[in-house]
């Protein structure tokens, strides 16, 4: 199962322990769903975990067996389909809930599960953070936006073809919409995935600096070397200090040693930057012959 999958799967187990934040999560999940059509209810067939969460909270909130109401996920004219409206405070026509519906902080939660359960949906966190509500109405998408920013989470909104896409890229608002929404086991498995990848980020960084710092050491050996050699044909090492002599001729004799391993060669022994002092004299020289 993909990531969002998982995600889900895992709320829609989750519940509300009050009533009302239960009506609120019923309300997102038919209303963002498109499961209200006229005075009736018809749960949507290609998305199931919609409809047996609808289903679920149905029977609990109005104490109804959907089974014997309807084989095909449809709640027609019926009593029940009434008590649903009315609850949830719908009117025709609207594409939102209604906000008395989510007033209170808990009942916000429950909508964003409900919403994000039906038209939310998260790309695999391996490859990037992406996390979106696909709705069908601008009004829709600005409502959980509105409802977002309630939880500090900025979402934003672009449209894609016909439709309304409110999403997220930063993987904090990520992981913090998902502790809101209670899918706290896929926050888990999202922060051991960033730790991972930030752990390979780094190790990758480390591993580019390495690389980068020996083959700049490489290269200016290589000069080094080719301006020695320069020195030794052109001018002779006997018209060379003592100080110079003996470093062209550790560099020619160790070429790979790094300039502290050189600096340990020389008698008496020098340091790193004494090291680079002699070798660029030398390269200064080597360019001086070379003009």
């Amino acid at each position: 199962m993909s990531f969002s999958g998982n995600i889900k799967d895992e709320l829609v187990k989750a519940e509300g322990s009050a009533r009302h934040c239960r009506i609120a999560e019923l309300a997102a999940l038919l209303v963002y769903s498109r499961s209200l059509k006229n005075s009736r209810i018809e749960l949507p067939a290609d998305s199931p975990l919609v409809a047996q969460k609808s289903r679920t909270l149905i029977e609990q909130l109005f104490n109804i067996n959907m089974n014997e109401i309807s084989a095909d996920y449809c709640v027609y004219d019926s009593d029940a389909s009434q008590k649903v409206f009315q609850t949830i405070k719908h009117t025709e026509n609207a594409m939102t809930v209604n906000p008395l519906v989510i007033k209170s902080l808990c009942c916000k939660r429950c909508f964003l599960r409900g919403a994000f359960l039906s038209v939310g949906s998260m790309s695999n966190p391996e490859k990037g953070y992406h996390l979106e509500f696909v709705c069908d109405d601008e009004k829709q998408a600005e409502q959980i936006i509105e409802t977002l920013s309630v939880f500090d989470i900025a979402g934003k909104l672009v449209l894609r073809k016909r439709y309304y896409v409110v999403y997220i890229k930063e993987s904090e608002e990520i992981v913090e919409l998902l502790n809101v929404i209670g899918a706290h086991m896929s926050l888990m498995n999202l922060e051991n995935l960033r730790i991972l990848k930030d752990m390979r980020n780094s190790i990758n960084r480390r591993v580019n600096c390495e690389a980068a710092n020996i083959t700049k050491t490489v290269n200016a050996a290589s000069k080094q070397i080719e301006d020695i050699q320069y020195i030794k044909e052109r001018y002779g090492f006997d018209r060379l200090s003592d100080n110079l002599r003996e470093a062209a001729q550790a560099r020619l004799e160790y070429p790979d040693a790094t300039l502290k391993e050189l600096g340990e060669l020389l008698t008496p022994a020098v340091g790193k930057s004494g090291v680079n002092h002699r070798l660029r004299k030398l390269s200064e020289l080597a360019e001086k012959l070379r003009g």
